[in-house]
């Protein structure tokens, strides 16, 4: 009886485990390192990813599959409240390491931002695929590119991916640490960085574009081949990691010879921006 008993538990232990995402519990237990002092961290991440899924990558598959317009309407607005449903996540580790290079957070706050960012990416394609074929409505899709290709080919999409996010960080840092637009300044920014997103995929369409490890890598373990698992190919991470951490470093820098600050903490030439010189008081 105990044997059988013990069985079946197996049997049943073996049905959960092929739909947990790859290393989904080392992730998940990322959460409460150095005591639980980034839990919000990750789980703003976790959450905002798998609204940030939602949001955007329903545009043109569950609206607007049949109107370019409105599914392009339906993307900006997706980009807009994914950002304030979520709280205001980063919710891609390209972004988290460029704020980690200006030392606006800590090394262990971006390893788990990141954690929490692919937690939230494993979640929600394989969920939102079972709530498609439910609803029977058009599954989504993500970024892929063929990976079996040469290795001019895998350059020309190293720098498509590099180029495309090195615009997007600049936009973000623009619009997040420099621009002022006074009372409504959220509801702008936030409609100008949505207006960017979709102008970089049509621009960049070679390898998605991802602009955004997670989408790519999250999509390729569900979306991509017949088993739920990491993709092994080297030229995924080439691609898809180099080059959008490479971009983000190389935009941080740009950033910091424009604006002041610290790039890892050292000072570099600049910055090019003039500071605002406050009129001398007038003594009475």
């Amino acid at each position: 009886m105990v044997t059988a008993a013990v069985a079946s538990f197996a049997a049943f232990v073996h049905d959960v485990v092929d739909f947990v995402p790859p290393f989904f519990m080392p992730i998940m237990a990322t959460a409460f390192i150095c005591n639980g002092e980034y839990k919000k961290c990750f789980g703003q991440e976790l959450v905002g990813s798998i609204i940030m899924i939602c949001f955007t990558f329903s545009a043109g598959k569950w609206i607007g599959s049949e109107s370019v317009s409105v599914a392009w309407t339906s993307h900006f607005f997706g980009v807009i409240a994914a950002d304030y449903v979520g709280g205001g996540p980063m919710v891609n580790p390209a972004m988290s390491m460029a704020f980690w290079s200006l030392g606006k957070i800590s090394y262990t706050e971006m390893y788990v931002r990141i954690a929490g960012q692919m937690g939230g990416g494993l979640i929600a394609f394989p969920m939102f695929h079972a709530l498609s074929n439910y609803l029977k409505l058009e599954p989504f899709g993500g970024p892929e590119y063929n990976m079996d290709t040469d290795h001019h080919s895998n350059a020309v999409a190293f720098l498509s991916e590099f180029e495309a996010t090195f615009l997007l960080v600049l936009v973000v840092f623009a619009v997040n640490l420099q621009l002022n637009f006074g009372p409504h300044h959220y509801l702008i920014k936030q409609s100008l960085t949505a207006i960017a997103i979709r102008a970089l995929i049509e621009f960049f369409p070679t390898a998605g574009p991802a602009m955004n490890p997670m989408l790519a890598t999250a999509w390729a373990a569900f979306g991509v081949g017949d088993s739920f698992e990491f993709p092994s190919h080297p030229s995924h991470y080439f691609i898809y990691w180099m080059a959008p951490w490479a971009a983000a470093l190389l935009a941080s820098i740009v950033y910091v010879i424009y604006a002041g600050g610290t790039f890892f903490g050292k000072t570099l030439p600049g910055p090019i921006k003039k500071k605002k010189i406050s009129a001398p008081k007038k003594k009475n």
